[in-house]
């Protein structure tokens, strides 16, 4: 039953027959939003009184508009529900917008009028805490209505004492106020000016009837300019409106009555208030051919600072296809070109909008085509429009424009626009600031359908950037086969050097676009070209790992041998490259020399041991490579591999050479397990130990395996060389020497003491347990 009753309610609610506050809220969202103008004392108030808390109030004060934040505020209140909407309305609208406040009483006591239960609704709310100041100024109310009840033309009532009038009763009250009220709405209907003026006195200057007429209104209605120049002196609103959203000036304005729109605008009436219907003054003008009402507001328009205009008049009909309004405001001397706040003007939103009728009557009144224009036409794909902007323009656009609109028309990949522009002239070869021509463009978005138009239009095909890269290089760029192939089969050399003397080859291969490296073979591109670094297509695939383009190349007859700047061949690179092992496979497979040393004496096997590619080590030792090879340094495959921590290398080439090449020494008389040690890798430095190195090696500054673990605080390290010991076959044991000095007489203790971190310390302390120095 609960459930039944709530129901009917909010039903009643929604109807008006029952306004709850945030009912009235949702009727009169408008006349709040644009009503409250001090937002930030209301917002204060709110808070105040619970209605919103502090951090919605801050939120509510970053939004940059009156207008939206008082959206916002509504929105929040409606969100909280009937007692905070209470709460705006008394006591927080009453404080900060107190004549906002008395209209919004007035409507709601209105709605309320044929309840019987007031309390539960937002009149009873309101009249419960107004009833101080209600009992106070009911004597006088009484008075001031009686007389101006009982008063006609001609009466002399005024002079009589009005103290000896019987007072009314209560329940008469709303009666005798109704009728004084409807009097006064009269007298200002007929234009009664005097007799207004004596009837007034200290009424309310802004009482409605029961259309929430105010008497501006029925002035401005029945043409009464002397009654218009009262109300205004005395303070009448101006932007109060009735039921159907009309101001006074709507009125002015729908009637013709220019005089009283002059004087209404320039005692300030708003000229861009909307109606119910959504219609500003000057729509009502022009629908009924007021052309000098209209005149006068366009005037008004172009005084308005550019701040406080919330859209033009000709923006306006030209959204709504108004080309009737349009017209009539052009005539009137609207400027044809103005911009809004978003420095647009009436042609763009005519074209956004596609109103083909107001367009044709802009561009007949000389709007200019500019690129804004002509963009939102491509945008929209709409090439009637466009051709009727091109058409119909007075003086063709400004070739920056056409070309601005062409690449735009390129970047959107519009084929029909595209041809619409070039008919109209724009050039099809000018370049953009980057240096790109639209078909360059094309190429590079990969936009085959813009591209094959521009071809047929005579574009130039060997066009490059300013760092070299050709229409051809952009097409393998964007992977577009169908544009590589039309470049190709018009001529296009397929060896034009690019960027770092870069071929269209070289790129295929990075990209591992195996159908235009394809191509570009049958097109006769050679597979051997050499760039800038001295890498080739082969390189380049080897490298990045790219099998499949490694597989093309080498059936092309690509030379594995060429090496490049840095003496390296492609097996160099592919043993470089993680997860490139199929590609070390192929280049194997194919004869590639795995002893060719590079530039600094690297062999292939260096650099996989380096990089810690132990299937590449597995595949060149398979393949003969030699595992004691030095470079420049003096370092074999197993120094790399040591130095890197790469336990898996470092197993497979000891497996592999059957420990050969443990006592190797580099440049530095270094071995592998010095290596080892002095990059802290524990695991490596106890294969090397099991394969059988020297504890007590010494390189060229008689540092042991032990001086270098503890220079480096690698206690690990130096944990493993102390303990370290086993039966040797000739039955001696073999240990770390704790106490041997280097050149400069330092023993393993004072290197770790030397160091400064937590390491060192540590390490030191192992090494005098070790000595017995410390328990």
């Amino acid at each position: 039953m609960f459930n039944t009753l709530k129901a009917f309610d909010a039903q009643t609610a929604s109807n008006y027959i029952n306004p709850y506050a945030v009912d009235v809220i949702r009727a009169k969202r408008r006349d709040l939003i644009y009503g409250i103008s001090n937002t930030k004392d209301l917002l204060d108030l709110l808070v105040t009184e619970g209605a919103m808390t502090a951090a919605k109030r801050s939120i509510v004060l970053t939004i940059r508009t009156r207008k939206d934040q008082n959206c916002r505020v509504l929105d929040i209140l409606e969100a909280r529900g009937e007692r905070a909407c209470r709460k705006f309305f008394h006591p927080c609208l009453m404080l900060a917008e107190p004549d906002l406040y008395e209209r919004i009483k007035t409507y709601v006591g209105g709605v309320n009028e044929h309840m019987q239960d007031a309390r539960r609704q937002l009149i009873g709310y309101l009249l419960e805490k107004d009833q101080e100041g209600v009992d106070k100024i009911r004597e006088r109310t009484v008075t001031q209505k009686t007389r101006t009840l009982f008063a006609t033309k001609g009466s002399s009532l005024e002079k009589e004492d009005v103290s000896t009038l019987p007072l009314f009763k209560p329940e008469d009250l709303k009666t005798a106020q109704s009728k004084a009220e409807h009097l006064i709405h009269t007298i200002a209907t007929d234009g009664e000016v005097g007799l207004l003026e004596e009837l007034l006195g200290d009424s309310d200057i802004n009482i409605v009837n029961s259309s929430h007429e105010t008497l501006l209104h029925l002035a401005a209605e029945h043409g009464h300019l002397s009654t218009i120049e009262l109300l205004i002196r005395k303070g009448a609103r101006l932007d109060l409106q009735d039921n159907k959203g009309h101001t006074a000036l709507h009125r002015a304005a729908s009637r013709g009555h220019s005089d009283i729109v002059r004087a209404l605008i320039q005692s300030g009436a708003p000229i861009y208030t909307l109606d119910l219907q959504g219609k500003t003054p000057v729509h009502l003008a022009a629908e009924n051919g007021h052309l000098n009402s209209v005149k006068l507001l366009v005037k008004e328009e172009a005084r308005q600072p550019e701040s406080h205009i919330q859209d033009i008049f000709l923006h306006m009909a030209s959204i709504e296809d108004n080309w009737r309004l349009a017209e009539m405001l052009l005539q009137s001397g609207a400027a044809v070109d103005a911009t809004n706040s978003h420095k647009k003007t009436a042609l763009f939103y005519a074209v956004s909008h596609n109103n083909e009728e107001t367009l044709s009557v802009l561009l007949n009144a000389g709007a200019k085509v500019d690129y804004d224009v002509l963009n939102e036409a491509i945008k929209l794909k709409e090439e009637s429009t466009l051709r009727l902007l091109l058409d119909k323009v007075r003086g063709a656009p400004s070739e920056e424009a056409l070309s601005c609109a062409l690449f735009s028309a390129v970047r959107q990949n519009r084929d029909g626009v595209v041809t619409v522009l070039i008919d109209s002239g724009a050039n099809v070869n000018m370049p953009d600031k980057q240096g790109y021509t639209p078909l360059l463009l094309s190429a590079e978005l990969g936009h085959t359908e813009v591209f094959r138009v521009l071809v047929a239009k005579q574009a130039k095909l060997d066009a490059t950037l300013s760092n070299l890269s050709s229409a051809l290089h952009l097409a393998v760029h964007s992977g577009s086969v169908p544009i590589a192939q039309t470049l190709l089969e018009k001529g296009l050399d397929p060896n034009i050097t690019g960027p770092k003397v870069q071929t269209p080859l070289h790129l295929a291969a990075q990209y591992n676009s195996q159908e235009l490296v394809d191509l570009l073979l049958r097109f006769e591109a050679q597979v051997n070209a050499v760039a800038q670094d001295g890498l080739t297509p082969l390189h380049i695939a080897s490298q990045q790992g790219h099998a499949g383009t490694v597989i093309q190349l080498l059936q092309g007859k690509a030379d594995q041998g060429i090496r490049d700047r840095l003496g390296r061949t492609a097996l160099h690179w592919a043993v470089s490259s993680q997860g490139a092992s199929r590609v070390v496979d192929l280049l194997l497979s194919a004869k590639a020399n795995p002893n060719t040393s590079d530039n600094e004496k690297k062999t292939a096997l260096h650099l996989a041991a380096m990089e810690g590619n132990v299937d590449a080590v597995t595949s060149l030792l398979s393949q003969k490579a030699k595992g004691g090879a030095k470079d420049m340094d003096g370092s074999t495959a197993l120094h790399y591999a040591a130095a890197g921590g790469h336990t898996s290398v470092v197993s497979a080439l000891l497996q592999l050479l059957n420990n050969k090449g443990i006592e190797e020494r580099n440049a530095w008389r270094k071995t592998p397990l010095h290596v080892a040690a002095e990059k802290g890798h524990d695991s490596v430095a106890a294969q090397l130990l099991e394969a059988g190195a020297k504890i007590n090696s010494t390189d060229h500054s008689k540092d042991t395996p032990l001086h270098c673990a503890a220079r480096g605080g690698h206690q690990e390290v130096v944990m493993r060389l102390v303990n370290w010991g086993r039966a040797e076959h000739m039955g001696r044991q073999k240990k770390a020497n704790l106490r041997a000095t280097n050149n400069v007489g330092k023993t393993p203790l004072q290197l770790a003491q030397s160091g400064d971190s937590a390491e060192h310390e540590d390490a030191a302390a192992l090494l005098m347990r070790k000595m017995f120095l410390i328990k």
